[in-house]
């Protein structure tokens, strides 16, 4: 990881007075609290944003931008957003506000394993540097509402592309691959491993694999891993591409093929789970995740440290 990164993540902490550093840093050990996340609304371990200064809150979106690409650096600031959009149509009886996320630093930034999580309602990013190596899973993005319009017309829609590059997957790969892919006509009302902390063996891969598919639908279905692998900056992006083993990724759909309707898809193959709902609030309202079996929260490369650290 690049020593800017790093700074970012040092200068932050630097910033923070007594009470924001009691809430905010935790052991690199702690792993209860590292995979112990969510998705849903309500308050977190951490130091809440909202509470942070000016020159704090610029710099913990300057730390995400060391991260993220410049796309995802968008959706997550217009998701957090939302949050006011949302709080508005409740009537303000869930007391919702885009301040509402915390922050939490793990271990000391420069060490050989340290980290930092930012999570909230519909965002969760997990970041682990081991040895300069990152792992930036789970991340998690939502939407609610998942698309604001005019006259017909969407205005907002944070998570556009990741319902529309499957769409047009399953419409070039043909009718007799879709018959494959199309695995029930009932979508799950969520993600169906929700905020599991680790994914266990019972999620089976079905649907289509890539291997059956050619031409334009084997690009579009790479296209869409890649996607969702672009979250991250270039460098993250083809690091985490690189590990794929593209002969065992599978494409499964569920629900509802007319747009509008509630529908769910994943990705699947032995180290990548990308998971996709949207059938909640007529369907207007998305749930959307990145996932490593092995390498979620960075246990991965932390195993392999202590290995050698042990030796």
């Amino acid at each position: 990881m690049t020593d800017v990164h790093t700074e970012a993540t040092r200068s932050l902490v630097a910033s923070f007075d007594e009470r924001q550093r009691a809430a905010a840093l935790r052991p690199i050990t702690d792993d209860d609290l590292r995979h112990r996340w969510a998705y849903t609304p309500g308050p977190r371990p951490g130091v809440v944003y909202g509470d942070l200064a000016r020159s704090q809150r610029k710099a913990v979106f300057r730390l995400l931008a060391e991260v993220l690409s410049p796309h995802a650096h968008a959706q997550v600031a217009t998701i957090m957003a939302l949050e006011d959009v949302l709080d508005h149509r409740e009537g303000g009886d869930r007391d919702r506000h885009q301040g509402d996320y915390w922050f939490v630093v793990f271990g000391t930034p420069g060490d050989d394993a340290w980290g930092w999580r930012f999570e909230g309602h519909h965002i969760s990013l997990s970041v682990v540097v081991v040895d300069g190596r990152v792992s930036a899973t789970p991340f998690f993005l939502g939407a609610n509402p998942a698309r604001t319009t005019y006259a017909g017309h969407s205005v907002v829609r944070p998570l556009r592309l990741e319902e529309e590059l499957p769409r047009l997957l399953l419409d070039r790969m043909g009718a007799a691959n879709r018959l494959v892919a199309v695995v029930s006509d009932h979508a799950p009302e969520d993600l169906r491993t929700r905020n599991a902390p680790r994914l266990g063996p019972t999620l089976e891969p079905v649907g289509i694999a890539l291997t059956s598919l050619d031409g334009e639908a084997r690009g579009l279905f790479t296209d869409v891993v890649r996607y969702y692998l672009d979250r991250l900056r270039p460098d993250l992006a083809e690091a985490e591409f690189a590990r794929l083993d593209l002969e065992r990724v599978h494409f499964a759909w569920e629900g509802s093929e007319r747009p509008g309707d509630g529908h769910y898809y994943r990705i699947q193959a032995p180290e990548l789970l990308i998971e996709y709902d949207n059938t909640a609030n007529d369907a207007n309202h998305v749930h959307a995740v990145w996932r490593r079996r092995s390498g979620d929260f960075g246990d991965d490369l932390l195993a392999a440290h202590h290995v050698e650290v042990d030796h």
